[in-house]
């Protein structure tokens, strides 16, 4: 019996190889990732002229604007590599992009790139008081409280560590391969207001076979964040929000320093304790559902949430952020068979990924009858293409990396 069942075991694992084989390694492809975002920042009480005023000093981040990176990857490699995106008419930046290989930055690895840590660190003194949750009054069992002086740095960094999204690898240099992008030294026009990326897209080049899909209205620039805050830190402060049609998901964080007591306040509209730090950039559809069920983002649905009262009366003044999650889209050619058993061999790859972000400030008697709260909003030019930190390959990290070198954990 036992020579049967290790002839079965040997037969089914034949079959196996013999299948894989069949189906030969999986060839490596083209991908191309399109990082589409809206950033709106505003000052509570701002007018128009407020807004022209900082732009001539360089304060043109205020107001609504369009961001986009573009981000092309393929396993081939030529003397002289040119690459064009093709875009539509609506988007108002021609006919096409060219999508260039950085030369000054060729055959460098983003993803191992980290500057020197000091061999020493002094043990910083931080005192972090972590609120979370929509509503009037503070729940029970909050603050949480982090304080260097009764903790280990081991202690203070477990504690930091928030929710992030699944590990997503963009385009990025590597050995071997072409790699390119939009905006570039060639070409770092800025994204006119009232384009659109609705219609037919081409990705061409001499170092790849062409990438033709087309976007519809879901992966068009999303709506801009218009935030309104009302109320006060000592009695409760409510966050509205027009809702974003395309939009899955929100989620809002604030920041504050207590100047008296040293203390860092930071609190997050989760249901459950999160500080939301490593969540305000592009998650995959799979991550929002995921934390919509945790109760860590709020539906689509929600338009306020109120942060609950006193958890910025003692600080000078909190900086609220804001992000709204669009609809990921994710393409190949051909489409993955349904039945898994059956060989695939994908020619390119297309990811199209979108946000929207706010951000404001939160200020005593925002909600002025004369101004009822508004965060107004200044015209400004429309941005660049995205060079967020966390958008380009192995540039750095945010707030939880900058802490993390800090102090060294």
């Amino acid at each position: 019996m036992k020579q049967l069942m290790m002839a079965m075991v040997l037969t089914g694992l034949s079959s196996s190889l013999a299948l894989a084989a069949e189906k030969g390694p999986s060839k490596p492809y083209p991908q191309y990732w399109m990082n589409v975002a809206t950033q709106n920042q505003s000052i509570p009480g701002m007018d128009a002229g407020m807004g022209g005023m900082l732009g001539m000093f360089g304060g043109a981040g205020f107001g609504p604007r369009r961001e986009l990176l573009l981000q092309l990857v393929a396993p081939h490699q030529t003397a002289s590599p040119e690459a064009f995106h093709d875009i539509p008419p609506g988007q108002k930046m021609g006919t096409s992009l060219p999508l260039v290989t950085p030369t000054q930055e060729k055959g460098r690895d983003y993803q191992r790139e980290q500057g020197e840590r000091p061999e020493k660190l002094e043990k910083p003194k931080l005192r972090m008081l972590i609120y979370w949750g929509c509503g009037e009054e503070v729940p029970k069992g909050q603050p949480r409280v982090l304080d260097t002086e009764k903790m280990s740095m081991e202690q203070f960094g477990r504690a930091m560590i928030s929710r992030g999204p699944s590990a997503q690898h963009p385009p990025a240099p590597r050995s071997g391969w072409t790699y390119a992008e939009w905006p570039n030294q060639e070409n770092n026009d800025k994204v006119p207001k009232g384009a659109s990326l609705v219609g037919e897209q081409l990705v061409r080049g001499n170092y790849l076979s062409d990438i033709r899909f087309s976007l519809d209205s879901r992966r068009d620039f999303m709506a801009p964040v218009e935030l309104t805050t009302s109320g006060s830190p000592e009695t409760s402060m409510q966050v509205s929000w027009q809702r974003i049609p395309t939009a899955t998901a929100y989620l809002a964080t604030a920041m504050a320093h207590n100047q008296k007591s040293g203390e860092m306040i930071v609190w997050s509209s989760s249901a459950l304790p999160e500080m939301g730090a490593g969540l305000m950039t592009y998650l995959s559809n799979g991550d929002v559902q995921r934390f919509l069920k945790e109760r860590v983002l709020l539906g689509s649905d929600k338009t306020s949430c109120t942060i609950p009262k006193g958890i910025f009366k003692d600080a000078d003044g909190a900086m609220l952020q804001f992000i709204a999650y669009g609809d990921e889209l994710n393409l190949a050619y051909p489409p993955r068979p349904k039945d898994p058993k059956q060989p695939w061999s994908p020619q390119w790859a297309v990811k199209v990924r979108l946000k929207s972000t706010g951000m404001t400030t939160l200020m005593a008697g925002d909600d002025r009858p004369a101004k009822k709260g508004k965060a107004r909003t200044a015209p400004a030019e429309e941005g660049a293409g995205s060079r967020e930190q966390d958008e380009r390959p192995s540039r750095g990290g945010g707030m939880m990396d900058g802490l993390k070198g800090m102090f060294g954990f």
